[in-house]
C-alpha cells in the first residue's frame, strides 16, 4: 500500500481505545523516566521486555515508542532545573536551560523545549513515513554481500566511531559477538560455547542481556557511583513564552528539526552532533549573542532540543527498513521484534504491513499526547525529582529480577542475569560502551548467516565482496570510518610538532 492508504490505515488502528490506552502509558513512563537523570528510554524499555510474552506485538511497540520520544520530550526537565542532562543529547539543552532557569525563567526554557520537541518529533515522524518506504525499495535490491556489509558498517561505526576509544568500543562488540554464539548451530546442528549447560542449548536469550546491561548493570554502576546529598531544583515559575520568546524560538525549531533528523537517520549519526551543530548555528544565527552563556539564549534551548528529539526520530528508519539498530534504544527494540518472531527489514512494510503503518501512526498521536502531558503536568515532573535515589535503585533491581525469572522460571537464567549484570557494572566503570554488546549479539547471527549465504552463492569466492560495487562502496566507508580519525589526529600531531 502506498503511503497515504497506510496512514490512513494505520491511524484507524492507532485511535482505538486499546492502543490510544498504550501510547497514554508509554508517554507518560517516558516523560517520568526521561525526567530522572541517569535512568534513560534503553533501561526503561528493557525493563518492559518481559510484556512481550503477555502483549500483543502492535500494543507492545506502541508502549516502547511512547516511552522512546516519552524520554527525550523528558530529558529537558532535568537539564534545565537541575543542570543535570539525563542522557548525551541534554548536555547542549543544559548550557542556556539551566542558565535561564537560574535567571527565573526555567518556565519559558520547558515551554520551548516541549514544543520544540513537538515540532520535531512531528517532522521525524513525517519522514519516517515518507522516508521508509523510498529505503524500502532501495533494500529490496541488496543481496546477502551488501547486507553483510552494512553490518560491518554498523559494528564499525556503533563500536569505534560514536565512543571515546575505538579499542574499548571494539572489544565490547566483541563480547556481544561472543554471546550471540552461543546455543546450537543452525546450520550444523552443534552446540557452541555451551559448557555441557542444557539452558544454554537455545542460545541467551536478548531479554536477559538487555536488561542485564542496562538495568541491572547501569543501576549497580549508579548506586556504587551514588554521592549523598540534595540537588537543587529550580522553581518553574511563569510557563508561558512572551511574543518575543516565541519569535526567537520558531525559526530553532525547524532548523534543528531538520538538522538532526539526517543525522539519525545515518549509522554513525546519534544526538550529540545536531544538538551541537544546532547549537553554533542559533549562537551565529541569533540577534542576541551576548546572553549566550550569561543569561541564558532561549534559542539555545529551543534548537538543540528539536535537533535532539528529530534524530530520535531517525533512529527508527534504519532499525524498521534495514533492521539496523544504530542505538541502544534501537538494539533493544529490535530484540522484542525478535521475541515476537517478526525480522525487521525490507519486508516489514509487506509481510507486517498493519503493524508497521499502526506504529507510525501511534507516533503522531504519542507527538499530540506529550505536549498535552508536558505542559500541564511540568510542576508533577519536577516533584519527580525528589524521588530518594536509592529507593529507584532497588526498585528497578527487583523489577529486573521478577520480570526474568518469570519468563523462563530458571535460576540459570537469573545467575546470568546477574553475571551479566556486574560485568556491565565494570564496563561502566572502566567507559566501555554497553550499546555495542546487545548489538553484537543481535547483528552476530545475522552477519554470519549473510556471510555464509554470500559465500554459498559465490561458491566460496571471497573476493564476492569486492567485486559488488555497493558491497565495496559500503565496506570502504567503514574502513575510513574506523582508520580516517586515527589518521586525522595524528596529522595533527605532526602539524602541530612541526608548528612548534
Amino acid at each position: 500500500m502506498d503511503v497515504f492508504s497506510g496512514l490512513a490505515f494505520g491511524f484507524g488502528n492507532a485511535l482505538s481505545l486499546t492502543n490510544l490506552g498504550w501510547a497514554l502509558l508509554g508517554c507518560f513512563l517516558g516523560t517520568a523516566i526521561g525526567v530522572l537523570p541517569g535512568i534513560g528510554p534503553a533501561l526503561t524499555i528493557a525493563l518492559l521486555l518481559p510484556i512481550t510474552f503477555k502483549v500483543s506485538a502492535t500494543g507492545a511497540f506502541i508502549l516502547f515508542c511512547g516511552v522512546f520520544y516519552g524520554a527525550m520530550y523528558g530529558g529537558s526537565t532535568t537539564s534545565i532545573l537541575l543542570n543535570t542532562p539525563g542522557e548525551s543529547g541534554s548536555i547542549i539543552t543544559a548550557l542556556e536551560g539551566a542558565k535561564m532557569a537560574k535567571n527565573g525563567r526555567a518556565g519559558p526554557a520547558l515551554f520551548t523545549a516541549a514544543i520544540g520537541s513537538f515540532v520535531a518529533g512531528t517532522i521525524g515522524t513525517l519522514g519516517i513515513s515518507f522516508l521508509g518506504p523510498v529505503v524500502v525499495e532501495l533494500a529490496l535490491k541488496l543481496g546477502p554481500a551488501e547486507y553483510f556489509a552494512l553490518m560491518v558498517l554498523c559494528f564499525v561505526t556503533v563500536s569505534a566511531v560514536l565512543g571515546g576509544s575505538a579499542l574499548r568500543g571494539l572489544t565490547s562488540l566483541g563480547l556481544g559477538l561472543l554471546i550471540g554464539l552461543v546455543g546450537v548451530d543452525l546450520q550444523t546442528g552443534q552446540p557452541r560455547l555451551t559448557f555441557g549447560i542444557p539452558e544454554l542449548l537455545d542460545g541467551i536469550d536478548v531479554v536477559l542481556v538487555a536488561v542485564a546491561l542496562f538495568a541491572v548493570g547501569e543501576t549497580l554502576y549508579l548506586a556504587w557511583r551514588h554521592v549523598e546529598g540534595k540537588q537543587e531544583v529550580r522553581e518553574v515559575g511563569k510557563l508561558m513564552m512572551t511574543k518575543e520568546d516565541w519569535k526567537r524560538s520558531v525559526g530553532p525549531w525547524f532548523r534543528g528539526a531538520l538538522l538532526g533528523f539526517p543525522f539519525g537517520v545515518m549509522p554513525a549519526g546519534g544526538t550529540e552532533m545536531p544538538t551541537m551543530l544546532s547549537y553554533y548555528a542559533e549562537r551565529k544565527l541569533s540577534k542576541k549573542p551576548e546572553e549566550f552563556g550569561t543569561t541564558g539564549a532561549i534559542e539555545g534551548v529551543a534548537g538543540p532540543e528539536a535537533a535532539n528529539n528529530a534524530a530520535a526520530a531517525g533512529i527508527l528508519v534504519p532499525m524498521l527498513t534495514l533492521g539496523l539498530p544504530t542505538s541502544a534504544t534501537a538494539a533493544i527494540m529490535l530484540s522484542a521484534f525478535q521475541s515476537y518472531g517478526i525480522q525487521p527489514g525490507p519486508m516489514l512494510f509487506t509481510s507486517q504491513a498493519e503493524l508497521v503503518w499502526t506504529l507510525i501512526a501511534s507516533l503522531y498521536v504519542a507527538n499530540i499526547m506529550l505536549v498535552v502531558l508536558n505542559l500541564p503536568l511540568v510542576g508533577l515532573w519536577a516533584r519527580i525529582l525528589k524521588i530518594p535515589t536509592p529507593q529507584l535503585y532497588a526498585g528497578i533491581l527487583v523489577f529486573a529480577t521478577i520480570g526474568t525469572y518469570g519468563i523462563s522460571n530458571s535460576v540459570v537464567d537469573l545467575m546470568l542475569l546477574y553475571g551479566i549484570g556486574i560485568l556491565a557494572m565494570f564496563m561502566r566503570r572502566f567507559d566501555f560502551p554497553t550499546a555495542p554488546v546487545v548489538i553484537g549479539m543481535i547483528l552476530g547471527p545475522m552477519a554470519e548467516q549473510a556471510l555464509r549465504q554470500a559465500l554459498t552463492i559465490s561458491q566460496g569466492d571471497w573476493t564476492t565482496f569486492l567485486t559488488r560495487p555497493v558491497s565495496l562502496a559500503i565496506l570502504l566507508i567503514a574502513l575510513v570510518a574506523l582508520v580516517g580519525p586515527r589518521l586525522w589526529a595524528v596529522l595533527s600531531q605532526r602539524r602541530a610538532a612541526v608548528a612548534n
